[in-house]
């Protein structure tokens, strides 16, 4: 049977609640909680945002389990020890990591240093798109369109970028290592140089970061989930962002407010269309410009790519995310999930297309004689018996998939 490691980080408990919207919908927030989130600084709540609450855990591992036998390796300090005596035939990898520019590249790093076949991008592709700038340098060279953007670094660079603005007002201004909407809120939409000033060295100093200044881009926005690899690697039905839903005056971005406030249970925003509601023309210039970046970035399995149109109606590549979020309610407003179901893909079904893609990639086998799920113990220490594995093979999608695409 094979054996399935699943590395994840989970969301810990916290006397000040970061909450996600699992955690919102399930019933489980106390009076109060919620109005906390208006009243603290986002710096404060969202650390570990990007991280999974034991719902989404428990989902996946459940989604996994007709494969093989999941084992679950939380990605802490014990990952290394925990992966090298578990020895999995292959690993899933949900892992954000916590620390440093390259947090999100651990996992997959310590894998290939074992040599354990995982699924998703390699390190180096989970680093550059963490790198904003990075990323749209890589794609600005490859003649994909993104926004004219500068990065600041400290407050000396500044100074001088308010002294001599490389493109005009209103900008956009966010960390540059970050995702979740970590540090995005609608205070991030600078149309004035004071605004722009102070909101930079508020950044500067809540997050500990270079910030990245992009030129705004006031068309529609869209997200799409791709699924795939290489020439076979499709588009699944593009979510529409429906910034109408949004409050009277606000800013019409998908930032940490629509993600964390405003989108509460009893009051559910209407914030996506999916498939978006735009003609053939635009969809097939939007899945053309994500999967030009998708395969330039050099993203594998599955990735979410989020795309905005600039004055001119033109797509824009804003980010890529090749760790795509993956809530299993409904009611959470998770776009790849979303954009599964309108491909008439189950949330299992989608975790196993990622596993299944991964696994024809590099040449694993995917055992579905029993289902079983379990924690590996943090004091394991059996040796690592050492396998013979494909680690690069043709990309190919899984029966899923194609019947998707057919």
């Amino acid at each position: 049977m094979t054996r399935i490691g699943f590395a994840y980080n989970q969301k810990p408990e916290q006397d000040a609640p970061l909450l996600d919207k699992a955690t919102a919908h399930s019933g489980s927030v106390e009076d109060g909680e919620l109005d906390r989130l208006d009243e603290e600084p986002p710096s404060k709540i969202d650390e570990y945002a990007e991280w999974d609450s034991i719902a989404t855990i428990d989902a996946v591992a459940n989604a996994l389990s007709p494969l093989g036998e999941v084992i679950r390796l939380e990605a802490d300090e014990n990952f290394p020890e925990l992966l090298r005596a578990t020895n999995p035939d292959i690993v899933f990898n949900i892992a954000e990591g916590k620390n440093g520019v390259n947090r999100e590249a651990h996992v997959p790093a310590i894998c290939e240093f074992y040599g354990i076949p995982y699924s998703g991008s390699d390190p180096l592709t989970l680093s550059l798109c963490l790198d904003k700038a990075r990323a749209k340098e890589t794609l600005a060279y490859h003649g994909i369109s993104t926004a004219r953007f500068t990065v600041v670094r400290d407050a000396s660079d500044l100074d001088r970028l308010v002294g001599a603005l490389p493109f005009p007002l209103p900008l956009f201004a966010k960390p540059i290592h970050e995702g979740s909407s970590k540090g995005i809120t609608e205070k991030n939409f600078c149309q004035t140089i004071d605004h722009l000033d102070e909101q930079v060295r508020f950044l500067l100093t809540t997050y500990q970061q270079p910030v990245i200044i992009e030129q705004y881009l006031p068309g529609a926005e869209f997200t799409c989930a791709v699924l795939g690899n290489g020439a076979t690697a499709r588009v699944l039905p593009i979510v529409g962002m429906n910034f109408a839903s949004l409050p009277e005056g606000a800013v019409p971005i998908y930032g940490y407010e629509a993600k964390w406030i405003w989108d509460r249970p009893e009051n559910p925003l209407e914030m996506f269309d999916c498939p978006a509601k735009i003609d053939a023309n635009l969809a097939s210039e939007i899945e053309h410009v994500t999967l030009d970046a998708y395969r330039i970035l050099g993203c594998r399995d599955w990735s979410r790519i989020d795309v905005r149109l600039d004055a001119a109606g033109k797509p824009n590549i804003v980010e890529v995310n090749p760790l795509p979020g993956i809530l299993p309610d409904p009611a959470d407003n998770s776009c790849f999930p979303k954009a599964a179901r309108a491909a008439g893909l189950s949330y299992d079904e989608l975790i196993q297309s990622c596993l299944k893609l991964a696994a024809e990639r590099q040449g694993v086998s995917l055992g579905r004689q029993l289902k079983k799920v379990r924690t590996a113990s943090k004091s394991a220490s059996r040796p690592r018996v050492t396998r013979s594995r494909k680690l690069d093979g043709p990309a190919a999608t899984d029966s899923v998939t194609n019947r998707l695409t057919a």
